[in-house]
């Protein structure tokens, strides 16, 4: 197999393709995004991982160009930002996957292989398959379990986009683009009606599993089926028949297994530490230098952007090399040297307590990789799952690598008691329901908040009712979680829950006379990072607003005392509240009502009774706008 790696960091390029190397992968390099270009367009690669912040040409423009030129292969996208609206331009451009740095390497190598694995698949055959659904492109005829299905002409398409491009995340307006005509011009919520309606024929012809996946927030792909899913089980077979073809062709007669590759990564880990070591040293003159300018007025934008850039590339290796805390740290000087910070008062002084904390790091000795690995699982944070789904508890575990957690499942109440007592876990995930018992996970959650209060409970559901949000906020879950979430966001919320430390990603104070509403709105929004103020009583709005000085205002329209309109009206007159972002709950969807909200100042709407999915869109949309609005507000100073 033949991959290009792009990527302009020498530390990462190395460690990346030593390890590569290690999986018997042929690896190319290239620095920039235009040799980049003409490598690929030049040689036949079956896979390019592809970071996003390189010089010439970045990673999304590159990646645009070679889709636009017709080119298949799949792409992983590397990236140190980790915004949504970046990830989701990455994936718009027409990236199959991506991961966030830092990351791990194994689970790099995972979803590497599970890329290669489907790119293979897709151009095996031109029957497009998925479980016991077959599509036949030539007669666009749709069979499932040898019964033929009958679908619109947008159902069938919708169906063949999926899976032409598994993997592939598509926004509801990226579908629109695909599906629809120029001469049409539906809303967005079409394609929730398509797919909706999609899914409802399919579960008629007896398919169990969902076959479009809802990644909240982002949009919408193809759901991976169990044997596509990175179990310990698959990858040891995997690399066990790579390993296999490559000594038959080349002459060879060893091969390692799986702890002699990870042991021969973590001495690579361990080698190109050192080397970071002594290019850290280059990067701290860059630093110094940057420092002193900016003391004294005089730092020019070529070396603000040098030592940006330096800083950037030090999110990435150091966590890859196993120092965490470094990748936080360099995160926090990359931020302080960007244009909208780099001018405020005291940044240079920050910046050289950052830079001493970074000093300390690498002055610290480094274990040795063997006793590192001992080190790494003893640290690992335990979550047990209580859940009878085998196939959402795997991806889990596949998840779980990049996270630090060592996953434990349980399939029923009772066998999580057992599991319990052996020993507590860090964080519990607990479903609702079982399919072979009757007892459900609300009588467990209440034992646990009475016999173990110090254990966070999430629980995690593919029901979406009220009614359920309500009464495990009653018994004192930590969080409500929607099973369709993508596992790495679940286990995201799980580590939020469990870290406690990083500052909220934005302020949001919600107003409602519905202390019931309120509780669930808690649930639903604190495991995307969001501080949530609640307010039951509309007589302390303004006294609330000023304390807490939010990022996002959610008013429900009916309360007594003050409506929500009359509660936006004065907000929107008051200059220092009048750019604040403002939506609005409502059981009342006719026009006048919808009229009155905007005219008072209303961003957005969303009707009572509250669509999980829809809510968090329309919020975190509101949220991004906010922002960059503040970011162009700086730049223009």
């Amino acid at each position: 197999m033949k991959i290009l790696l792009v990527e302009d960091d020498s530390i990462t390029t190395n460690l990346l393709t030593r390890a590569l190397n290690s999986h018997n992968y042929n690896v190319n390099t290239a620095t920039d995004g235009q040799t980049a270009l003409q490598l690929a367009q030049a040689y036949d690669y079956d896979l390019i991982v592809l970071d996003v912040l390189i010089p010439k040409l970045d990673g999304i423009s590159l990646c645009r160009e070679l889709r636009s030129s017709g080119c298949q292969m799949p792409i992983l996208l590397l990236t140190a930002l980790d915004s949504r609206s970046n990830l989701v331009e990455g994936l718009e451009a027409g990236a199959d996957d991506y991961m966030v740095k830092p990351f791990n390497i194994e689970e790099l190598i995972a979803r590497i292989r599970a890329l290669l694995r489907r790119g293979k698949a897709a151009l095996s055959s031109t029957i497009l398959s998925w479980e016991k659904l077959q599509v036949n492109p030539d007669s666009t005829e749709v069979n499932y379990a040898e019964k033929v299905l009958h679908l619109t002409p947008k159902e069938y398409n919708l169906l063949a986009l999926f899976l032409r491009n598994p993997r592939r995340i598509f926004s509801r307006s990226a579908i629109l683009d695909r599906i629809w005509s120029a001469g049409e011009f539906p809303q967005e919520e079409a394609v929730t009606a398509h797919i909706k309606g999609l899914r409802h024929k399919l579960k008629a012809a007896g398919m169990s599993v969902e076959l479009i996946e809802t990644v909240y927030g982002l949009g919408y792909r193809l759901k991976s089926l169990p044997e596509d899913l990175e179990s310990p089980k698959v990858v040891g077979e995997t690399a066990k028949s790579q390993e296999s073809l490559s000594a038959e062709s080349s002459g060879q007669s060893l091969v390692l297994n799986n702890d002699e590759r990870r042991l021969k990564v973590l001495s690579v880990v361990a080698e190109i530490r050192g080397k970071l070591r002594a290019n850290f040293i280059e990067k701290v003159v860059i630093f110094d230098r940057a420092i002193a300018q900016l003391k004294t007025g005089t730092l020019d934008n070529e070396l603000r952007q040098e030592a940006q850039a330096e800083a950037h590339k030090l999110v990435g290796s150091l966590g890859t090399l196993g120092l965490p805390k470094g990748s936080v740290v360099a995160r926090k000087i990359e931020d302080l040297f960007k244009a909208q910070n780099v001018l405020k008062p005291g940044t240079a002084q920050q910046i050289e307590g950052f830079l001493h904390l970074l000093k300390q790091i690498f002055d610290r000795p480094q274990p040795e990789p063997e006793s590192e690995l001992v080190a790494q699982v003893l640290q690992r944070r335990r979550i047990l799952i209580v859940d009878d789904d085998s196939v959402q508890s795997d991806r889990l575990k596949i998840a779980a690598s990049g996270f630090g957690f060592q996953i434990e499942v349980a399939k029923s109440p009772q066998a999580a008691r057992i599991a319990i007592y052996r020993q507590p876990p860090d964080a519990i995930l607990l479903d609702l329901t079982f399919s072979r018992v009757q007892e459900n996970g609300l009588t467990l959650l209440a034992e646990l908040r009475s016999e173990k209060p110090d254990i966070p409970v999430m629980i995690f559901s593919g029901h979406n009712q009220l009614s359920d949000r309500i009464e495990v906020a009653r018994l004192g879950a930590s969080g409500f979680l929607h099973k369709s979430i993508a596992p790495a966001d679940i286990l995201k919320a799980v580590a939020q829950l469990l870290d406690q430390t990083g500052p909220a990603e934005a302020k949001v104070m919600v107003v409602d006379d519905d202390v019931h509403l309120l509780a669930a709105l808690t649930m639903i929004l604190q495991p995307w990072g969001l501080q949530v103020t609640t307010l039951d009583e509309p007589e302390r709005f303004w006294e609330v607003l000023e304390t807490t000085c939010p990022d996002l205002l959610i008013l429900d329209v009916e309360m007594p005392g003050y409506s929500g309109i009359e509660l936006c009206l004065a907000v929107r007159n008051d200059l220092r509240w009048s750019k604040l972002p403002v939506l609005f709950l409502t059981a009342h969807s006719e026009s006048e009502t919808v009229r009155q909200m905007f005219v008072a100042g209303a961003d957005d709407y969303v009707n009572k009774p509250i669509v999980e999915p829809e809510l968090i869109a329309r919020l975190l949309n509101r949220l991004e706008r906010a922002q960059l609005r503040h970011r162009l507000a700086q730049t223009q100073r």
